[in-house]
């Protein structure tokens, strides 16, 4: 390949993977067949065998309307209370299910005596911000309340969740700090969506977001969210957690990225102002990595991320 070519900077093991991603590209016109696109997908998924499945329960909703969905895992023969992670799924804020995650839940699962719990938030642009995030919200805020009953331990409840999934784990991190109803433990984000003020950054970074999420489909996701432009006067951080003015008082949090993914720029600054803000943080950059690279099952880089990941998980579970 060339060197002049954007795929020049990419990790060899990962050039593979490329070929496998499919297009993102979004109008509101194909979005549907988008989104069956990552049923389909699901559907061919090599089944799970029955030593651990989730329980689907459908738990209140932010205002009484409707039920959300949710997905409950539990570590077999595990006794409480214990600590619990609410994973948050990606797709742009437009797509995707919490069923695109369960081998992620079961190696949680897995790694530690836990509970998981995945929402079915509301997706945009039918349903745009505060949706999502309130979905979310209320799923948390149903972990503390079924805490017994869930066999949860309340004070080591945490959030995660990666790309989209991981800014509404940012998101209701700041949420539930602001509302102080749950008192979160940790917050582990993965390539997380944080602002949309990359829509409209006059000086992009010149190498990054060349792979799987680029610019055209990060302006579709937030403009969905926001049923704004992004870049827009008076976004919440709620939103776009990167808007948030302060940032302290925030759960331990941990933040991976590769160098080449559209969001590391924003990423790296809500590291620096987290830790500015006295919040313990772990943050790691790999290189040669573009968006999701870490679902590659042979890459050295992914496969370091994923040992990354789980050992900061297992310390968070740990309390």
């Amino acid at each position: 390949m060339p060197a002049d070519t954007p795929s020049a900077a990419v990790d060899p093991e990962l050039l593979p993977l490329l070929d496998l991603f499919p297009a993102f590209e979004f109008t509101p016109d194909n979005l549907p067949e988008r989104r069956a696109a990552v049923v389909e997908m699901q559907r061919a998924m090599p089944p799970l065998d029955d030593a651990i499945v989730p329980e689907e329960q459908f738990v209140p909703g932010p205002d009484g309307s409707r039920p959300v969905r949710v997905l409950v895992w539990r570590t077999p023969g595990a006794s409480g209370p214990l600590p619990a992670v609410l994973h948050i799924h990606g797709g742009g804020y437009v797509l995707g299910s919490p069923d695109q995650n369960k081998p992620t839940h079961r190696a949680i699962v897995e790694l530690a005596p836990c509970v998981v719990v995945a929402p079915q938030y509301a997706l945009a642009p039918e349903q745009p911000h505060p949706a999502p995030v309130e979905d979310c919200y209320a799923a948390l805020r149903w972990m503390q309340a079924a805490s017994a009953e869930l066999g949860i331990d309340p004070a080591r409840i945490g959030v995660s969740g990666e790309s989209a999934g991981g800014g509404l784990a940012a998101a209701l991190a700041l949420l539930a700090r602001d509302r102080g109803e749950v008192s979160l433990a940790f917050q582990h984000l993965i390539f997380p969506m944080l602002d949309d003020r990359t829509c409209v950054d006059p000086d992009p970074h010149p190498h990054a977001g060349q792979h799987v999420w680029t610019a055209e489909s990060n302006r579709f996701g937030w403009t969905s969210l926001l049923a704004a432009e992004p870049g827009s006067e008076g976004i919440s951080p709620y939103a776009a957690p990167a808007r948030a003015p302060e940032l302290s008082g925030l759960p331990p949090t941990y933040i991976s990225v590769g160098a080449l993914d559209l969001f590391v720029e924003e990423n790296l600054e809500y590291a620096r102002r987290l830790m500015r803000a006295a919040v313990p943080v772990e943050l790691h950059v790999y290189p040669g990595a573009y968006h999701a690279f870490n679902v590659s099952p042979t890459a050295a880089v992914a496969q370091q991320a994923r040992r990354d990941s789980a050992a900061a998980l297992v310390r968070f579970l740990a309390g």
